[in-house]
């Protein structure tokens, strides 16, 4: 396999200057003795640190011991700099830029390491002695933890609000209350959410009730239309009322979920400073609702979940990411640096190693206290857990195949998470036909993202 240009000049030169061993180019599996580079500026200038793959790299660790104020560079510079170098990752070999480098203590316990220039293709395989002559220059230090060390709590829901709380104390001046939404000083269930609950628990609700709870608040209704005459639902006749869009376009159980979801996410407001990179929080709800929606009607009849729930989840499933910026600023900063430079591993273990809590125990404990069905608190809570299998567990199923089948196919969620290899077969699912319908989906794409736009105003 050639190198690039670059890559293979960057070997040469470190061969014939310094004497470093031979190397080979190898098809490895694994990411057992991966390397990554992680690029980082502040206003002094660039840095560039080398850490082990699997490893979580702590930015305020860094920041700590060097008196900066770093964060990773832009999506926008990243990418010229890996073209300029003909890669489609940037290999740990820190000539290629020339910047200053600092390689995390760990790295040095391997006896081998790799490099990677291209994603998911064959690997730089290095003894350390050629490692260690490639980054003579460098600094060491210790920066990173290992990710199998950070203990994220995904199976015992009970010791949830004592980390919660835990976390509250450490990293705030809230008072501790019998209350959690007290606690976090955050608005109660709004009125609209209230009476949508109640509606949803009324055996002899109409559609009528439905309508009148929406035309009461004057922004809802106004979305309500615009959804119904969005080209996604592709409407015959123009949608000239809440009813209009009810009866003959959403239906009922829908217009509920949608309307529950808006409200709730109108509670907190998305973070002003966020990971780069990282699409909205409007445009990651509707992506997930839309494919648990999908994945749910394609079930069996008689194991098929409820729609509306299973959409109402997908909606709110990134809820606890308000909470967190809601109640730990400007730790939450903090959290948005750490998951650009390590956006290879999943974000509870960044945010259980930061503050000892993650966005799924956080938005699942809210949702609970607030009353809300415990079939969207379970698949808040346990979307990542693939061990659950406790009542309600295909909402959290759901939750976890849709966002792996959209990362896929490019809508950028965050790292891939490995499924169950008889997920499809647990859920009654043919892999093909799902394929088919999320292929379908994205050929959608601009009237998903149009939807998302209509939830943000």
């Amino acid at each position: 396999m050639e190198l690039p240009i670059a890559v293979r000049d960057a070997l040469d030169a470190a061969r014939r200057g310094r004497g470093m061993p031979l190397f080979e180019i190898v098809e490895v599996n694994g990411d057992s003795h991966a390397l990554r580079m992680v690029p980082l500026e502040d206003y002094q200038g660039k840095l560039q640190v080398i850490c082990r793959k699997a490893d979580l790299l702590d930015v305020n660790r860094l920041n700590s011991k060097l008196g900066r104020d770093f964060r990773v560079i832009s999506r926008k510079e990243l990418y010229r700099i890996r073209e300029r170098l003909g890669v489609e990752l940037l290999p740990a070999l820190p000539s290629l830029t020339g910047w200053e480098t600092i390689v995390d203590e760990a790295v040095d316990s391997q006896a081998v390491v790799t490099l990677s220039y291209k994603p998911g293709g064959p690997q730089i395989e290095l003894p350390s002695e050629a490692f260690h002559v490639i980054t003579a220059d460098a600094q060491r230090m210790k920066l990173a933890t290992s990710a199998a060390d950070i203990r994220v709590n995904l199976s015992e829901p009970q010791l949830d609000r004592e980390q919660l709380h835990s976390a509250i104390e450490r990293f705030t001046n809230l008072r501790i209350r019998q209350r959690l939404e007290d606690t976090l000083e955050l608005p109660p269930l709004p009125e609209t959410a209230q009476r949508i609950i109640h509606l949803r628990v009324n055996p002899n609700a109409v559609m009528g009730d439905l309508v009148d709870i929406v035309e009461s608040d004057p922004s809802l209704a106004a979305q309500v239309v615009s959804w119904a005459s969005s080209s996604f639902y592709a409407a015959a006749g123009q949608v000239r009322s809440v009813h209009d869009a009810v009866s003959r376009v959403l239906g009922f159980e829908l217009v509920m979920n949608l309307a529950m979801g808006l409200s709730l996410g109108k509670v907190l407001k998305p973070p002003e400073d966020e990971p780069d990179g990282y699409i909205g929080y409007w445009q990651q709800a509707i992506w997930q609702a839309q494919a648990a929606g999908v994945l749910s009607a394609m079930m069996r009849r008689g194991e098929r979940p409820s729609f509306g729930l299973a959409y109402l989840g997908g909606l709110l499933h990134n809820f606890g990411y308000l909470v967190l910026n809601q109640v730990f600023p400007p730790h939450f900063r903090l959290v948005c640096r750490n998951l650009e430079a390590n956006a290879n591993l999943d974000s509870s273990l960044v945010e259980q190693h930061l503050l000892g809590v993650t966005r799924e125990q956080v938005g699942a404990q809210l949702m609970e206290n607030w009353g809300m069905p415990d079939e969207v608190v379970i698949a808040l809570r346990h979307q990542k857990n693939p061990a659950y299998d406790g009542p309600y567990s295909v909402y959290a199923h759901l939750l976890r195949l849709g966002r792996q089948l959209l990362i896929e196919r490019g809508v950028d969620l965050g790292p891939s998470l490995p499924l169950e290899t008889n997920i499809y077969e647990q859920l009654g699912l043919d892999a093909k036909a799902v394929a088919d319908q999320f292929d379908g989906m994205m050929d959608n794409r601009d009237s998903i993202l149009a939807m998302a736009g209509m939830m943000q105003h």
